[in-house]
């Protein structure tokens, strides 16, 4: 993806928390803070979804593909910018937002394999101000990432990522899919097959189209399916093992509590710290010495 590029004459903004280094895949998550100003953006390959954060509305300028609005923006209004759509933007006090930027081709591969669409022909629709709550929820589950509150990892942000594309799909698309999400569970064999993938590879970063790609179906069935088979998703079932094996590594090893986590799949000691505590009800600490 290209750096992000909301820019005036006199300003360049610059985001105050950005994914772009976090190896997030198809999605990018930008937290933005500025005063009064106008700025204009143009994603070629990316559709924007702006989710507003300010506490007080403010009062916004919005022209878009021939369009305006002009009125308030209050905390949880969403915008939705399809791409390669010129906007250009007014605000007339300080601003806060979110912007989820998520990339064409993938909404197009999520509209083929997930919703058996047509991808040459879905057309996201633009949009200027609208309420939704399910999509405001998706925005600040990623939105906790970002701010590493929740560190679920790559898995859970391809799982959001699929979420919220399906969504968009079936919300604000000019072709309406209809998707019935299959029922059952997955076949004990493939469930297995998906199981044993993830011991193998507790160590390893997991990706959601790795285990879909293991049962030949799409990542958003993929992750109904496991949840209807496990009871929980699939990035819960992982975090959930993880956190086993650095049990079973901390009372039979002599490792450090850092070597633990590298070999668990977690990326620094704070990071295990905190899911272990949230599992276990102690640090890794002290389940050692117990």
């Amino acid at each position: 993806m290209k750096p992000p590029a909301i820019r005036s004459a006199e300003l360049t903004y610059l985001p105050i928390l950005s994914s772009q280094h976090q190896g997030w895949e198809n999605i990018r998550v930008e937290q933005f803070q500025h005063p009064a100003g106008k700025g204009s953006c143009h994603h070629s390959d990316e559709h924007s979804i702006c989710l507003s954060l300010s506490p007080r509305p403010v009062r916004l300028l919005h022209i878009r593909g021939g369009k305006t609005y002009s009125g308030l923006y209050r905390k949880g209004d969403i915008s939705i910018t399809t791409a390669r759509t010129p906007v250009f933007a007014r605000w007339d006090s300080d601003d806060h937002y979110l912007e989820i930027r998520i990339a064409s081709r993938f909404i197009q591969s999520v509209a083929r394999e997930a919703l058996e669409l047509d991808s040459d022909r879905v057309e996201l629709l633009s949009e200027f101000r609208l309420r939704d709550p399910h999509l405001e929820a998706i925005g600040m589950m990623l939105f906790s990432e970002l701010k590493q509150e929740s560190s679920g990892g790559k898995l859970y942000i391809d799982s959001l990522a699929n979420v919220l594309a399906v969504h968009l799909l079936r919300q604000y698309s000019t072709t309406q899919p209809r998707c019935s999400v299959r029922q059952g569970g997955l076949p004990q064999h493939q469930l297995l097959q998906v199981i044993d993938y993830i011991h193998a590879h507790l160590d390893k970063d997991i990706k959601l189209a790795d285990l879909a790609a293991l049962v030949g179906i799409s990542q958003f069935h993929f992750s109904h399916l496991f949840k209807q088979s496990m009871g929980m998703a699939p990035y819960q079932y992982l975090l959930q093992q993880r956190v086993e094996r650095a049990k079973q590594l901390l009372k039979q090893t002599d490792h450090s509590i850092m070597e633990i986590a590298l070999l668990c799949g977690f990326n620094s000691h704070s990071h295990l710290s905190k899911q272990f505590r949230q599992l276990v009800g102690l640090t890794p600490s002290a389940y050692r010495v117990g």
